[in-house]
């Protein structure tokens, strides 16, 4: 038996040209995983769809100096490391150039390559969120954070690999 849906969350995962996705390192104060490395990402708030909530979240999270382009969106799906309580709308994106300007939820940003990825301490569920875009390969994930059915390799490999 599922439980309620307690909220529902858009989250973006900017990758760009190098195949580095956007982490953002969240404050000590955060109440969701503070002083860990995240996406951006936030509550859909009522009368808000999950578009206009990812758009919000980074105009906040990054500021709007950018240019971004979609490449695929997912929605909606039941996270695995909160008991299945969230409602995750997933968005991809293509980061096409700009600035990024932190606000005082984060402390610090970093483009994060697949094999740099693992020295990061992250939040629970962004490999999930990686495994469900199809970004990199799972090799490049932890196995104990990802749900069964996304642990078998269907990826691609990146740029450059053989």
């Amino acid at each position: 038996m599922s439980l309620p849906i307690k909220a529902h969350f858009s989250i973006n995962v900017i990758e760009n040209s190098d195949n580095q996705l956007l982490l953002l390192k969240r404050s000590a104060a955060a109440e969701l995983g503070p002083g860990l490395w995240g996406f951006p990402a936030g509550h859909i708030n009522e009368h808000e769809t999950p578009e206009q909530c990812a758009l919000r979240e980074l105009s906040e999270e990054i500021g709007t100096d950018y240019k971004i382009e979609l490449l695929q969106q997912l929605e909606p799906i039941r996270d695995t490391f909160y008991g299945g309580i969230y409602h995750i709308y997933l968005f991809h994106y293509r980061w096409n150039g700009g600035n990024i300007l932190l606000n005082h939820e984060h402390t610090d940003y970093a483009w994060v390559s697949a094999g740099d990825y693992k020295d990061f301490d992250v939040m629970d569920g962004m490999d999930e969120d990686i495994a469900y875009l199809d970004i990199w390969p799972k090799k490049y994930l932890d196995p104990d954070k990802l749900p069964a059915q996304l642990q078998k390799e269907t990826s691609s490999p990146l740029k450059g690999e053989d």
